[in-house]
């Protein structure tokens, strides 16, 4: 769970707010279903995309990584402003 969590505040703070940005990154961790499930959302308009790439890139794996470790992740437009990516972790992996 820590290294989904570091990942997707990490990528909330750089892709998703921008200096004259006031709005705030939110993270919720909740168990439910047989999983924990962590939500991390930012003011950002973009939607952040699975993207695959060249082994010598710096960046662009965080989503690559979710998609490894979680069980199941979505990402969803926040109701008034800006973007959350939801994961879980089936307790049976140890959360």
């Amino acid at each position: 769970m820590g290294l989904l969590t570091s990942e997707l505040v990490i990528n909330a703070i750089r892709h998703g707010t921008c200096r004259e940005d006031e709005g705030l990154i939110e993270l919720v961790l909740w168990p439910a279903d047989g999983h924990y499930w962590l939500a991390v959302s930012d003011p950002g308009a973009d939607k952040p995309l699975l993207t695959h790439p060249d082994a010598d890139a710096e960046n662009g794996r965080c989503l690559l990584l979710v998609d490894r470790l979680a069980t199941a992740w979505t990402v969803r437009p926040r109701p008034v402003r800006g973007t959350s990516v939801v994961a879980g972790l089936s307790f049976r992996q140890g959360g």
